[in-house]
């Protein structure tokens, strides 16, 4: 990158950033990639006679722009039939302006899922547990009387459970960067969920909430009298080679290298300003959101679960599966798809504040996409420039 004072690029982001709205991550469909090559870090290998199926040019041009108003560093995997091209790209933190890791730890938010879901279809596989069988038969007291229809593991797995979300520490930012270091156990927000009563009976929709996959923890740890994290470990990261990730629990640091992420505040008097979110108790999250990761292990994550390593047929097929009756239905047990240039990808996209990760590919492994960019509004529901154009260049 070009050589600048930290002051300096501190000071331009602020600037960058009075400029309007910033977005969020999204597995979604990405615009029309701007294909104008630009110097950046970035390697390729080939395992074909000289076939070039990636857009080398493209992928270092959308890494390069960082750091800009929309994000402090990316890190980017992308996969092809023979080849794959790993590139990364702005600073380990403000104050230093040290180059960002390319081997860095972060926050993979919602991808936790994907590690959820198949360490319940791992259970199935091994028969401890039944995708048809009611929740309420694995948790027994857990659900008021106000749950009259039972519900299912697998309609936990698909979001169309009907239980509502659980308590948080917060509506807003500032309220939940206040509480960033206080303790909401997941016991108490599946409690919250509860007290409420269903939103819909069971099948009847599909709303994406983080509550189904934090009772699916519970019922992981009832089923296995063994913590959440223990059984994921023993069923998909460790199967799956994913040796530089784990579940902090109440830990509000991240271990290992890492870069740190930034959420942009707007203040009262019309600045804005980047604050160091890099630090913050995630347990609320737990099953739903905790994780913490690396590009590589993600990728081992996503490429031994598509290619049948961890979990085994029929089950894998839960995981391309959209629920029946529900004809607008995209996530299956812990993906989603999005039609992209004609072809079908799954995946899953995760955020906390200051990360943004996704893992994605077709489900020959024909092309693979997985990246984590630090965006200074992770948590925003407009897009992000920096992943768009990561998406595709990845995915043209």
């Amino acid at each position: 990158m070009r050589a600048r004072t930290s002051s300096v690029l501190a000071a331009s982001l602020v600037l960058a950033l009075a400029a309007g709205p910033l977005a969020a991550p999204a597995f979604a469909t990405p615009p029309s990639p701007n294909a104008s090559a630009a110097s950046g870090p970035g390697h390729r290998t080939d395992g074909t006679n000289g076939s070039d199926v990636l857009d080398e040019a493209a992928l270092r041009a959308a890494v390069d722009v960082v750091p800009d108003q929309h994000a402090t560093a990316a890190l980017v995997r992308v996969g092809a039939t023979g080849e794959t091209w790993r590139g990364s790209g702005g600073v380990r933190d403000l104050a230093t302006e040290r180059p960002a890791r390319a081997n860095a730890r972060f926050r993979a938010g919602s991808i936790t899922k994907v590690v959820t879901a198949a360490t319940v279809l791992r259970l199935a596989a091994e028969g401890r547990v039944d995708l048809d069988a009611p929740v309420q038969r694995y948790l027994p007291g857990l659900f008021t009387p106000e749950f009259r229809k039972p519900i299912s593991v697998r309609q936990l797995l698909n979001h169309t459970s009907g239980i509502q979300a659980g308590d948080s520490l917060g509506e807003d930012f500032e309220e939940v960067y206040a509480h960033r270091f206080d303790t909401l156990t997941p016991q108490r927000v599946a409690a919250s969920a509860i007290a409420k009563g269903p939103e819909f009976d069971p099948g009847d929709q599909q709303r994406y909430l983080n509550i189904n996959y934090t009772v699916l923890g519970l019922l992981i740890e009832k089923v296995t009298g063994r913590t959440y994290a223990a059984e994921a470990t023993r069923l998909v990261l460790r199967p799956a080679g994913m040796r530089h990730t784990y579940f902090p629990g109440t830990d509000p640091r991240i271990r290992g290298p890492h870069n740190r992420g930034y959420q942009k505040v707007e203040r009262p008097d019309g600045t804005t300003e980047l604050v160091d979110v890099t630090e913050w108790n995630q347990a609320d999250r737990w099953a739903a959101g905790d994780m913490i990761s690396t590009t590589a292990d993600l990728e081992r994550l996503l490429t031994g679960l598509f290619s049948e390593r961890i979990v085994p047929q029929p089950q894998l097929e839960e995981m391309f599966t959209t629920p029946a009756g529900l004809p607008e239905a995209t996530r299956s047990a812990g993906l989603e798809y999005k039609k992209v240039g004609g072809q079908m990808f799954w995946g899953k996209s995760g955020s906390r504040y200051g990360y943004s990760a996704l893992i994605g590919g077709t489900r020959d492994l024909s092309r693979t996409l997985v990246h984590s960019v630090n965006s200074t509004d992770a948590k925003s529901a407009e897009r992000n420039p920096v992943v768009d154009g990561i998406t595709a260049a990845a995915l043209k």
